[in-house]
Protein backbone atom coordinates (compact mmCIF):
# COMPACT_ATOMS: atom_id res chain seq x y z
CA UNK A 1 0.00 0.00 0.00
CA UNK A 2 1.12 3.43 -0.76
CA UNK A 3 1.04 5.76 2.30
CA UNK A 4 0.12 9.59 1.57
CA UNK A 5 2.55 10.42 4.56
CA UNK A 6 1.19 14.15 5.13
CA UNK A 7 1.78 16.08 8.21
CA UNK A 8 0.17 18.40 10.64
CA UNK A 9 1.73 20.35 13.21
CA UNK A 10 -0.26 21.26 16.01
CA UNK A 11 0.92 23.60 18.06
CA UNK A 12 -0.49 26.04 20.60
CA UNK A 13 -0.01 26.91 24.21
CA UNK A 14 -0.97 24.95 27.37
CA UNK A 15 -4.54 24.00 28.26
CA UNK A 16 -5.75 25.06 24.59
CA UNK A 17 -7.05 21.24 23.71
CA UNK A 18 -4.04 20.07 21.62
CA UNK A 19 -4.64 16.34 23.29
CA UNK A 20 -8.73 16.28 23.20
CA UNK A 21 -8.12 17.94 19.10
CA UNK A 22 -5.58 14.50 19.00
CA UNK A 23 -8.49 12.68 20.51
CA UNK A 24 -10.84 13.38 18.66
CA UNK A 25 -9.44 12.56 15.49
CA UNK A 26 -8.90 9.36 16.94
CA UNK A 27 -12.45 8.52 17.43
CA UNK A 28 -13.35 10.36 14.22
CA UNK A 29 -10.51 7.74 12.08
CA UNK A 30 -11.43 4.43 14.55
CA UNK A 31 -15.34 5.66 13.23
CA UNK A 32 -14.25 5.57 9.66
CA UNK A 33 -12.81 2.14 9.92
CA UNK A 34 -8.78 3.45 9.86
CA UNK A 35 -6.13 2.21 11.76
CA UNK A 36 -4.47 4.58 14.41
CA UNK A 37 -1.53 4.41 16.29
CA UNK A 38 1.28 6.73 18.50
CA UNK A 39 0.50 7.95 21.65
CA UNK A 40 -1.79 11.22 23.13
CA UNK A 41 -0.48 12.66 26.18
CA UNK A 42 -3.26 14.11 28.24
CA UNK A 43 -2.81 16.34 31.39
CA UNK A 44 -4.38 15.75 34.85
CA UNK A 45 -5.97 19.02 36.51
CA UNK A 46 -6.50 19.63 40.04
CA UNK A 47 -7.84 23.38 40.80
CA UNK A 48 -7.40 24.46 36.90
CA UNK A 49 -3.56 23.38 37.25
CA UNK A 50 -2.20 20.60 35.36
CA UNK A 51 -0.20 17.89 37.66
CA UNK A 52 0.74 15.04 36.27
CA UNK A 53 0.76 14.31 32.21
CA UNK A 54 -0.22 10.55 31.33
CA UNK A 55 0.63 8.74 28.08
CA UNK A 56 -1.81 6.81 25.86
CA UNK A 57 -0.82 3.63 23.44
CA UNK A 58 -3.87 4.35 20.90
CA UNK A 59 -3.12 1.02 19.56
CA UNK A 60 -4.15 -0.84 22.98
CA UNK A 61 -5.62 1.63 24.81
CA UNK A 62 -2.79 1.16 27.79
CA UNK A 63 -2.08 4.58 29.65
CA UNK A 64 0.26 4.72 32.27
CA UNK A 65 1.77 8.27 34.39
CA UNK A 66 4.50 9.62 32.55
CA UNK A 67 5.24 12.79 34.36
CA UNK A 68 4.51 14.95 37.25
CA UNK A 69 5.05 18.53 37.99
CA UNK A 70 8.11 19.24 39.34
CA UNK A 71 7.89 21.33 42.77
CA UNK A 72 10.12 24.28 44.11
CA UNK A 73 12.31 21.10 46.36
CA UNK A 74 13.53 18.97 43.39
CA UNK A 75 14.06 21.90 41.00
CA UNK A 76 17.84 21.80 41.66
CA UNK A 77 18.11 18.04 41.16
CA UNK A 78 18.71 18.41 37.31
CA UNK A 79 20.98 15.50 37.83
CA UNK A 80 17.70 12.74 37.40
CA UNK A 81 17.63 11.49 33.76
CA UNK A 82 14.54 13.01 32.34
CA UNK A 83 13.83 16.27 33.66
CA UNK A 84 12.41 19.32 31.68
CA UNK A 85 12.11 22.91 33.56
CA UNK A 86 8.59 21.90 35.22
CA UNK A 87 8.25 18.07 34.28
CA UNK A 88 9.75 15.12 35.69
CA UNK A 89 9.47 12.27 33.56
CA UNK A 90 9.51 8.49 34.71
CA UNK A 91 11.81 7.07 32.89
CA UNK A 92 10.09 3.21 32.37
CA UNK A 93 7.25 5.01 31.39
CA UNK A 94 8.69 7.10 28.55
CA UNK A 95 11.11 3.82 27.41
CA UNK A 96 7.22 2.05 27.38
CA UNK A 97 5.97 4.79 25.03
CA UNK A 98 8.90 4.74 22.93
CA UNK A 99 8.80 1.63 22.00
CA UNK A 100 4.79 1.72 21.17
CA UNK A 101 6.33 4.81 18.84
CA UNK A 102 8.66 2.34 17.08
CA UNK A 103 6.20 -0.28 16.52
CA UNK A 104 3.25 2.85 15.68
CA UNK A 105 3.45 2.27 11.80
CA UNK A 106 2.34 1.35 9.23
CA UNK A 107 -1.16 2.92 10.04
CA UNK A 108 -4.07 5.25 8.22
CA UNK A 109 -3.46 8.13 11.22
CA UNK A 110 -0.19 8.20 13.28
CA UNK A 111 -0.91 10.70 16.42
CA UNK A 112 2.18 11.79 18.69
CA UNK A 113 1.31 13.84 21.39
CA UNK A 114 3.86 15.60 21.90
CA UNK A 115 7.51 16.55 20.33
CA UNK A 116 9.00 18.31 23.22
CA UNK A 117 12.46 19.90 24.44
CA UNK A 118 13.68 16.19 25.51
CA UNK A 119 13.09 15.14 21.92
CA UNK A 120 14.61 18.69 20.18
CA UNK A 121 16.85 19.88 22.36
CA UNK A 122 18.24 16.85 23.96
CA UNK A 123 18.15 13.95 21.23
CA UNK A 124 16.48 12.25 24.16
CA UNK A 125 12.69 11.14 24.71
CA UNK A 126 10.49 9.70 22.11
CA UNK A 127 13.05 9.98 19.17
CA UNK A 128 11.17 7.02 17.81
CA UNK A 129 7.94 9.46 17.35
CA UNK A 130 10.11 11.98 15.37
CA UNK A 131 11.37 8.51 13.02
CA UNK A 132 7.99 7.53 12.88
CA UNK A 133 7.04 10.93 11.36
CA UNK A 134 9.78 11.25 9.44
CA UNK A 135 9.52 7.21 7.37
CA UNK A 136 5.51 8.67 6.16
CA UNK A 137 4.24 4.88 6.88
CA UNK A 138 1.03 6.23 7.41
CA UNK A 139 -1.87 8.41 5.46
CA UNK A 140 -1.44 11.34 8.00
CA UNK A 141 0.22 12.19 11.44
CA UNK A 142 -0.86 14.84 13.78
CA UNK A 143 1.85 16.07 15.87
CA UNK A 144 2.17 18.14 18.72
CA UNK A 145 4.50 20.82 18.81
CA UNK A 146 4.76 23.74 21.70
CA UNK A 147 5.24 27.01 19.86
CA UNK A 148 8.43 27.83 20.99
CA UNK A 149 10.13 24.70 19.29
CA UNK A 150 7.94 25.01 16.12
CA UNK A 151 10.93 26.34 13.59
CA UNK A 152 12.65 23.17 14.63
CA UNK A 153 9.72 21.29 13.78
CA UNK A 154 8.75 23.34 10.34
CA UNK A 155 12.81 22.92 9.70
CA UNK A 156 12.17 19.00 10.20
CA UNK A 157 9.43 18.78 7.85
CA UNK A 158 9.32 22.03 5.66
CA UNK A 159 6.27 20.60 3.98
CA UNK A 160 3.90 19.97 6.99
CA UNK A 161 0.30 21.74 7.43
CA UNK A 162 0.51 24.29 10.64
CA UNK A 163 -2.95 23.69 12.95
CA UNK A 164 -2.29 26.72 15.49
CA UNK A 165 -5.53 26.11 18.41
CA UNK A 166 -4.49 29.81 19.55
CA UNK A 167 -5.26 31.31 23.17
CA UNK A 168 -5.83 28.43 25.99
CA UNK A 169 -9.63 28.05 26.80
CA UNK A 170 -10.27 29.71 29.74
CA UNK A 171 -11.15 26.48 31.75
CA UNK A 172 -8.98 23.45 31.59
CA UNK A 173 -9.95 20.91 28.91
CA UNK A 174 -11.83 17.78 30.55
CA UNK A 175 -10.13 14.59 31.34
CA UNK A 176 -8.99 12.38 28.78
Amino acid sequence: MAWKGAITLITGPSGCGKSLFCLRSVTEARAQGATVGGVLSPGRYVAGTKINIDVIDLSGNERRSLATLRGEEDAAHTHAALLTTRWSFDAPAMAWANGVLQRATPCHLLIVDELGPLEWLQNRGWVAGIEAVSARAYDAALVVVRPSLMPLAQARWPDAALLDLGLPASNPPKQI
